[in-house]
C-alpha cells in the first residue's frame, strides 16, 4: 500500500512540475516582447516570481522525494531503464533552474534574448517528459 501512495504522491508532483516547465517559458516568450518596466512587464513579472517559487519548486522537490522513496520501495536502483530515467529528471532539473535564471534577468530587467528563443525552450521539458513516460511504461532495459 504504501508504494501506491507514494506512486500517487510522485504523479501528482510531476503533474505540478511539469506544468510550471511548460507555463513558464510561455510567459517568459510574451514578456520579452513588453518594454521593460511596462505595467504589462510587471505583471508578468509577479506572475513568473509566484509560478515559480509558489508551484514549481515545491512540485520539483516533491517530485524528488517521492520519486527517490519510490526507488527505494520498489528497488528500482540497479535497473537500466531507471539509470535513463535518472539522467532524463536531473535534465529536467538542470532545465527548472536554467528557467530560474532567466526569470531573475527578467526580474531585474537584464532579459536580453528574443520571443523566439523561449519558444525554443518551450519544447525542452516535452520531450524529456515524453522519454521518461516511455522508460517508466515500458520499462524495457
Amino acid at each position: 500500500m504504501l508504494y501506491e501512495v507514494l506512486k500517487a504522491l510522485h504523479i501528482i508532483s510531476v503533474i505540478a512540475w511539469m506544468a510550471g516547465l511548460l507555463y513558464l517559458p510561455r510567459l517568459f516568450v510574451y514578456h520579452a516582447s513588453t518594454e521593460k518596466g511596462s505595467a504589462q512587464s510587471e505583471t508578468f513579472k509577479i506572475m513568473e516570481r509566484r509560478l515559480l517559487r509558489g508551484i514549481m519548486n515545491p512540485a520539483m522537490i516533491a517530485t524528488w522525494i517521492f520519486g527517490l522513496a519510490l526507488t527505494w520501495q520498489g528497488e528500482w536502483w540497479h535497473a537500466g531503464w531507471w539509470h535513463a530515467k535518472f539522467a532524463l529528471v536531473c535534465g529536467l532539473t538542470v532545465v527548472h533552474h536554467l528557467y530560474g535564471r532567466w526569470r531573475k534577468e527578467f526580474a531585474a530587467d537584464q532579459n536580453l534574448r528574443p520571443a523566439n528563443f523561449y519558444r525554443w525552450w518551450n519544447e525542452v521539458p516535452t520531450l524529456l517528459m515524453v522519454a521518461i513516460v516511455f522508460l517508466v511504461v515500458l520499462k524495457s532495459f
